[in-house]
């Protein structure tokens, strides 16, 4: 059984790869990467593959039974048909299965909006492209808030929009751990899960940190507006945009959804306590 993971290179596509080799070993997981050299590290066959291209995934997806799909990064007017390029390929193939990560959120609300939009345009072409399939709609990762640790200790404190709403977070270990299970039980055929965690305020995320990395942070929310124009300024219109509409969506309640990910995983999604504990540990 062949599994390909898709955007291999990238921080969830790795995740899910380390997991598979776990499930499945090493001989049966194929990485496919825009940039093949930069997921070598992996130890496993990596194929070229664009999602620009529907040529290169043609020659990417030859013997391969299932197949993961990780969301593009493009701009959401692109992202659409550069997924339709892989699932028709995926199609030519003879891939059996599809299992597609798309996202919690709003089609309508937000400034995050688009790319939602988008995700659900493609969850619904994989649903009538005549294959098994299985979506998960991944919560926020937690990861990138730890990332940004040593800028939120400079400034004594984590500023957003986000008011008293609440995020389910998780984490790119927790997906990895998850979509093994739904690329690899048969059980997962046409479900769509969400897979999130535990639903926290930016107040409680503070708290969790300062345990963990002994910091005494704070948590100030300012408005809409105010956010979007200091991330704007900080990392440019498009990007900005799309951080202030995700926490423009934790302030709507947009996050706090039921979580499905014991459906897909089997067990218990874990605390955000305990992978913030494990993300300092790694």
């Amino acid at each position: 059984m062949k599994i390909a993971v898709t955007s291999v290179s990238g921080n969830l596509g790795s995740a899910i790869a380390k997991q598979l080799i776990q499930e499945v070993g090493k001989d049966n997981v194929i990485g496919i990467a825009r940039t093949p050299e930069k997921a070598k590290h992996l130890g496993i066959e990596i194929r070229k593959g664009d999602y620009n291209s529907r040529e290169q995934f043609n020659n990417a997806l030859v013997g391969i039974e299932k197949l993961v799909l990780i969301s593009g990064m493009d701009a959401p007017e692109k992202r659409i048909q550069q997924h339709r390029n892989v699932i028709e390929a995926a199609k030519a193939n003879g891939v059996k299965k599809i299992v597609y990560t798309s996202i919690v959120g709003d089609e309508e609300k937000t400034a995050f909006s688009p790319i939602v939009k988008s995700n659900r345009q493609t969850e619904k072409d994989i649903q009538n492209s005549g294959l098994d399939w299985v979506i998960g709609r991944n919560g926020i990762y937690i990861e990138p808030d730890l990332e940004y640790i040593e800028t939120y200790k400079k400034l004594g404190e984590i500023k957003n929009c986000a008011g008293d709403g609440k995020c389910t977070y998780t984490s790119r270990n927790e997906l990895g751990y998850a979509y093994a299970k739904m690329l690899t039980e048969e059980k997962h055929s046409k479900k769509v899960y969400n897979l999130v965690g535990e639903p926290i305020t930016q107040a409680k995320l503070a708290d969790y940190i300062n345990q963990i990395y002994n910091t005494k942070l704070v948590f100030n929310s300012v408005s809409v507006e105010e956010y979007t124009n200091d991330r704007k300024t900080e990392l440019g219109d498009f990007i900005g945009t799309v951080i202030a509409g995700i926490y423009e969506g934790i302030l709507n309640g947009v996050y706090n959804v039921n979580s499905d990910y014991e459906k897909a995983a089997g067990r218990l999604h874990k605390s955000t306590l305990k992978i913030i504990e494990d993300i300092k540990q790694a």
